[in-house]
């Protein structure tokens, strides 16, 4: 069995995240892959310093020709079947593959398939032997959203996360800590979906505890919607909320985690939420809103009693400000008892979200489709 992992270009993301990730345990993989890419991009020497297997097929003028590199590559390599990251690639793979016998399995990280045209939707499924949601959520919602019965291709894989990287701390970034004061932070760019604004009211409308901590966002400013960006930063300017800062878009999220306290999140679009599980794995207690995709990954079998997660109302500023006032009593008040808790969360959410886990699901399913 030969499994080729095709991504477009080598951009940071989701996807490409956790490719990099499987990429990086190529070792201990127990079955054979290469990686297939289009584009270079900005995680290029990452993905060249895993030493994994890599083969670049470019996209050249013709969309015949490009269809036929794909077919003879494929081919040439032996490969068994090929596991696609987004729906438009299994489209094409569709077409490119048509009449080899390779095996197509597709992956869907998010909602962004959902309202494609009848004809799209019905390829990719047909050419799909299966189709991976990241969470049963998503796998509902897209139940839903095309009318499928439940017994179908859709199955559910937890993303990988190789959390060896929480195992080092720079020492720029362990200077940051020198403050003294309770760090609290949020992870996400400032795109459609996240919602960054409703952590800012909550700020706000905290009473008593502006002077004890500063709170980051860490997230990029996106050049298509850079209002979401300038809102917030407009908001706590005028508001004079001089304890939120703005850090940008980051490389060493994982490094600036350990710095921290204690999360927040707000969404209305994650179908996983990568970064409230990478969160409690740094050992951070956090409070994230309940919607529906949160409380299903933040359920990790803790006692009732266990404060590592709180969730407040989605999209509601006052409920989030009163679980943020209760973490920082917390913080302040029972942080042995906290670090036990979050202690018991971070274990449980590395052995159920780690790369190795989510590596090894893949392989029954491979072996599955073969057998």
């Amino acid at each position: 069995m030969k499994v080729a992992y095709f991504i477009g270009a080598l951009n940071r993301g989701g996807a490409e995240s956790l490719i990099l990730d499987i990429c990086r345990q190529h070792k201990q993989v127990p079955y054979n892959f290469v990686c297939v890419y289009r584009h270079e991009g900005n995680m290029s020497d990452a993905f060249r310093e895993a030493e994994a297997p890599m083969i670049q097929i470019r996209k050249k003028p013709g969309f015949l020709r490009y269809l036929w590199n794909i077919r003879r590559t494929l081919l040439q390599e032996h490969i068994t079947m090929v596991h696609s990251q987004t729906p438009s690639n299994t489209l094409l793979l569709s077409f490119a593959l048509l009449g080899t016998g390779i095996k197509i399995i597709s992956s869907f990280h998010g909602h962004m398939f959902a309202d494609a045209s009848w004809w799209m939707r019905k390829i990719v499924y047909a050419a799909s032997e299966k189709i991976i949601c990241v969470s049963e959520y998503q796998k509902r919602y897209y139940e839903k959203k095309w009318h499928l019965s439940k017994e179908n291709k859709l199955q559910v894989v937890y993303n990988g996360i190789d959390f060896t990287k929480f195992n080092q701390m720079s020492e720029e970034v362990r200077d940051l800590k020198n403050d003294g004061k309770i760090r609290l932070c949020m992870v996400g760019n400032f795109i459609k979906g996240r919602s960054q604004m409703v952590v800012c009211e909550a700020i706000h409308k905290l009473k008593d505890n502006k002077e004890d901590f500063d709170f980051y966002f860490i997230g990029r400013r996106d050049e298509a919607e850079p209002a979401r960006y300038d809102e917030c930063v407009k908001y706590c300017e005028d508001n004079q909320l001089k304890n939120v800062h703005f850090f940008g878009g980051r490389e060493d999220v994982p490094d600036l985690l350990k710095t921290m306290d204690g999360f927040v999140y707000s969404t209305e679009h994650d179908t996983f939420g990568i970064a409230v599980i990478e969160a409690v794995a740094a050992g951070l207690p956090i409070v994230v809103n309940d919607w529906p995709v949160m409380t299903e990954v933040c359920n990790l079998g803790l006692p009732n009693e266990n404060q590592s997660v709180r969730f407040y109302k989605t999209d509601n500023p006052e409920d989030c400000a009163d679980k943020m006032a209760n973490l920082l009593d917390d913080i302040k008040t029972q942080k042995k008892q906290l670090q036990t808790d979050c202690s018991l969360a971070m274990e449980a959410v590395r052995a159920k979200y780690s790369i190795h886990t989510h590596i090894d699901t893949l392989f029954k399913i491979y072996n599955s489709l073969i057998h």
